[in-house]
């Protein structure tokens, strides 16, 4: 049967579309959203908007999705084994189309910062221009010879915890405010609730990162040890987020951080007893359309993670949103 007039062309930009995968955009946008929540000092214009759109823009489809094209330019091989169906191994999309995909969203995550940069002006301007142009650079040589951190798991765990959950918690308070100590905190919290998650989502990959040489946590030591030692971070920052609430004196959002640790360890244990099968009560999540947005695969560790991540990341995201209202009713003008 002859193609539909334009269907190629439709393909063509659908192909280039998941090669930025969408998926993944709205990861930055918490750090965001807490970062200019906590400045106390957004105002409900349609500048401050159009800024915190356009930093979720640098950060989301072009920063993000920079850092998903550059590694599928350069993991073809390693693709062709771990993910058959992405654009480049499916045979979608040539390199040369991948990569002009990725000089172009690069070039526009960088236009976006210059000017982000320039409206907001003086060293909170530089904050914002730096944690992009960094953020980049990082995501570059993550999936880049000759370094390539993303060979290494002690090294790819925290450029991704970089990139995701630090940069973005500092550019969304810089656009409204000078940085708040209390942002910092929960920036860094973030950079170590992104390595603990990045270690389990190597799950995935275990058998083509074997083949390929990549030392990821879950080919050293084996899929239970990777879950204890992921567990193991994120309830040091549960515990950290305890300590903070306690000491900025917000009582009502402690006792929820420390509901969510709770919750949390409760769930890591039936997890730590059944690796492959464990919680069973958000088997949906992971087997419905939303399991397939968020990478569902054969290997079962993995999508046990994902249940886990589903109920994790609610936890963690509200306690988040909580902190930072409070913070930003402290520093807004009275």
């Amino acid at each position: 049967m002859p193609s539909t007039p334009g269907t190629g062309f439709i393909n063509k930009i659908k192909a280039h579309l998941e090669l930025l995968d969408p998926v993944t955009w709205i990861s930055v946008f918490p750090g965001l959203a807490c970062g200019a929540m906590a400045s106390g000092a957004m105002q409900a214009t349609p500048h401050d908007y159009l800024v915190l759109f356009a930093v979720f823009l640098m950060y989301g489809p072009l920063g993000t999705g920079f850092s998903q094209s550059v590694n599928d330019y350069f993991d073809l091989e390693l693709d062709r084994v771990n993910e058959p169906t992405r654009p480049i191994p499916s045979g979608r999309l040539t390199k040369q189309e991948a990569l002009l995909n990725c000089i172009i969203v690069v070039l526009l995550a960088m236009g976006l910062g210059i000017w982000l940069g320039i409206d907001t002006g003086g060293m909170r301007g530089m904050v914002i221009t730096t944690m992009i142009f960094s953020a980049l650079f990082v995501a570059y040589i993550y999936s880049a010879p000759p370094f390539k951190l993303k060979k290494n798991i002690f090294a790819s765990a925290p450029g991704v915890g970089f990139s995701y959950g630090f940069v973005t918690f500092l550019s969304g308070n810089a656009l409204f405010s000078d940085i708040r100590p209390e942002v910092v905190w929960l920036a860094a919290l973030n950079f170590f609730m992104a390595i603990a998650l990045i270690i389990m989502n190597d799950f995935k990959s275990v058998e083509g990162d074997r083949e390929g040489g990549m030392k990821s946590l879950t080919v050293m030591i084996g899929a239970k040890n990777t879950f204890i030692v992921a567990f193991a971070i994120i309830d040091m920052v549960f515990a950290v987020l305890v300590w903070l609430a306690w000491s900025w004196g917000f009582m009502v959002p402690m006792a929820l951080v420390v509901l969510g640790l709770v919750l949390n360890i409760v769930i890591q244990i039936q997890l730590l007893a059944d690796p492959k099968g464990g919680v069973s009560f958000l088997k949906g999540t992971v087997e419905d359309g939303f399991g397939n947005a968020i990478g569902k695969s054969d290997v079962q560790e993995h999508n046990t993670f994902l249940r886990f991540q589903v109920a994790n990341n609610v936890l963690f995201l509200v306690n988040n949103l909580v902190l930072a209202a409070m913070i930003g009713i402290r520093y807004m003008p009275s």
